[in-house]
């Protein structure tokens, strides 16, 4: 009679993930204080397990095989499950690993009050921030990569009724112009014809394409990287850019450049359907405190 294939570990798991992400067993052994030659170990019983490699080595550097980047998408999620269990088992205290993903225009201008109270308050919840589009926040929601998100979401989508949302803030965009320039009736009255913006994924970038389809020329996109290159584009004169007014408050920028005010959109707290930890739970009250 054959013997049953050996069970996954939750530890090899997390090791081998950990491994994943570092692109290192010297980096992921620190980060998980370990010794080098128990990662070693173990991703190479985890390999022995399955029966087919997980990494390619390339000297020092670790980088994932086809097999590998299967397995991580699923670890992502045994993981995530098993720590959304151990936090069912005791409800009224908030403790674990929460990784919760945010715009980063949120994550600046919103978060650092709320999280500096979460953290006071239960100090035994690790919180792990991540940044990106509402995109790819979104796919990594759904792919049990981030536990919850902070995210706008895009005008004119359908609710996904796998996900739980929750309004928590509301950001007012404005329309942010070169110094000087006067004031702009509709999208044909912008001079510049560029559009400083994030990469595709964003929902402001959205809105503010949106906003500017019906003029005759199109805007051209400059994709920036941070809200702080975008205003320096945009006093440099050669762009224009959409920008919520809670995050031009915090540029140095912001008594240099013409505004005018374009819409209003929720910030939303989205979390997968049926999840539920007391992490979240106390996320959920100082968000809404604040």
């Amino acid at each position: 009679m054959d013997n049953p294939p050996p069970l996954l570990d939750l530890a090899a798991l997390d090791i081998f993930r950990t491994v994943a992400a570092e692109g290192s067993v010297t980096r992921a052994a620190e980060r998980l204080q370990r010794v080098q030659s128990n990662v070693t170990t173990r991703v190479r019983q985890l390999e022995a397990d399955l029966g087919t490699a997980l990494f390619l080595r390339e000297g020092k550097r670790m980088a994932l095989t086809p097999e590998g980047e299967v397995l991580r998408g699923y670890a992502d999620r045994l993981l995530a499950l098993a720590e959304e269990a151990r936090q069912a088992v005791r409800p009224g205290q908030p403790t674990g690993r929460l990784r919760l993903g945010s715009m980063e225009s949120t994550a600046a201008s919103r978060l650092p009050a709320p999280l500096a109270q979460l953290h006071r308050q239960w100090p035994e919840v690790a919180l792990e921030l991540t940044t990106g589009p509402t995109r790819e926040l979104l796919e990594r929601l759904r792919a049990h990569a981030l536990d919850a998100v902070l995210v706008a979401w895009p005008p004119g989508q359908p609710a996904d009724p796998a996900l739980e949302t929750q309004p928590v803030f509301t950001e007012e965009l404005l329309l942010v112009l070169p110094p000087g320039h006067p004031p702009a009736a509709g999208p044909e009255d912008v001079q510049p014809g560029t559009l400083a913006v994030f990469e595709p994924g964003c929902t402001y970038r959205r809105v503010a394409q949106d906003w500017f389809a019906p003029r005759p020329q199109p805007m051209q996109c400059l994709e920036l990287g941070s809200y702080h290159a975008i205003l320096a584009s945009v006093a440099g004169g050669g762009s224009v850019g959409i920008v919520p007014r809670s995050v031009l408050q915090l540029s140095p920028h912001a008594a240099l450049l013409a505004q005018q005010p374009l819409v209003r959109l929720d910030t939303l707290l989205i979390w997968r359907q049926g999840y539920r930890s007391a992490a979240l739970d106390a996320l959920r009250q100082v968000l809404v405190a604040a």
